[in-house]
């Protein structure tokens, strides 16, 4: 399959004026939202075809829009605009599956990252740790890896095992736009993921040219969905409240240092954001977090 062009956005749009007669401003603000999924998808996917966008492809491209800070009614009408796209080629016969139909648009109320306390991060790895067999000690070396550096699922994921530098403690990572960075480690982290590669990872592993860091029962590399859903399960068995994804725990990983009194400049380089104003929109947690402690402290608080 040929590999995505605007020329099938153009048909979409085309279609919208005349079929469905949009108007100017509608099939503008289509036009804009595709155009920004296109330029997205061809960074991180090149060459993909229309065809081959799948689940995966879209939950890293709606996790991009929340990495950056996007309201909840914009990252609605960019599912909506995708939708609409592709049910179109559906239609037209360019795709034999829509992947955007296990999608909902992101409900209103919900502008800010979500983040948990310290004491249910604290919950949730000790959940994964008093779980035995391989996977778990996987996964606990995962969550534990993903909450000390901050980083994206698909960063986690996309690990190689000589990403890990057991001696200076960090771990190195390539972010948006092949942008590397190293992030430091604490002990109990380095510990969990060298407890790993030398038991269940070696015990998973099928070919020794194989460089994932974290793998699957049949030895390959693990994908985003998986983790998602080892997420879910621990999340509950820690008795954990509300909808935990992967950047639960990439949110919290910031919130928590900003509490801490690490500065949003130190923050923004361990995130790897390009600008400093995605990192600003964690202020808001912290002024909120700020104003909470002052209330208790202070004794002419209400």
């Amino acid at each position: 399959m040929a590999p995505v062009t605007y020329s099938d956005i153009d048909s979409f749009l085309n279609y919208l004026s005349v079929e469905k007669g949009a108007s100017p401003n509608t099939r503008n603000a289509y036009a804009n939202d595709l155009g920004a999924f296109l330029q997205w998808v061809e960074s991180a996917h090149p060459g993909i075809s229309w065809g081959s966008i799948g689940s995966e492809v879209i939950s890293g491209y709606l996790e991009d829009l929340d990495e950056r800070g996007y309201s909840t009614s914009t990252r609605a009408r960019k599912v909506a605009s995708l939708k609409s796209m592709f049910r179109f080629l559906r239609t037209e016969g360019i795709v034999d599956a829509n992947p955007m139909e296990t999608f909902r648009s992101p409900r209103p109320g919900r502008s800010l990252p979500k983040a948990i306390t310290p004491e249910q991060v604290e919950s949730l790895l000790r959940a994964v740790g008093e779980t035995p067999g391989a996977e778990a000690a996987r996964d606990a070396a995962m969550f534990e890896l993903m909450y000390a550096a901050g980083l994206r699922v698909s960063e986690l994921v996309d690990l190689n095992i000589n990403d890990i530098d057991f001696e200076t403690m960090t771990v190195r990572c390539m972010g948006k736009g092949s942008k590397e960075r190293i992030v430091p480690l604490y002990e109990e982290a380095v510990a969990l993921v060298g407890g790993y590669i030398s038991t269940g990872r070696n015990d998973a592993l099928r070919d020794d040219r194989n460089t994932a860091l974290f793998l699957n029962r049949r030895g390959d590399r693990l994908t985003r969905q998986a983790f998602w859903l080892r997420l879910k399960k621990y999340a509950l068995l820690a008795g954990i409240d509300g909808n935990v994804t992967p950047h639960t725990l990439r949110h919290s990983f910031a919130t928590h240092l900003l509490h801490g009194g690490a500065t949003l400049r130190h923050v923004q380089e361990l995130l790897g954001h390009a600008s400093i104003a995605t990192t600003q929109i964690y202020t808001h947690l912290t002024d909120t977090y700020v104003q909470a402690e002052y209330d208790k402290a202070h004794p002419r608080a209400v």
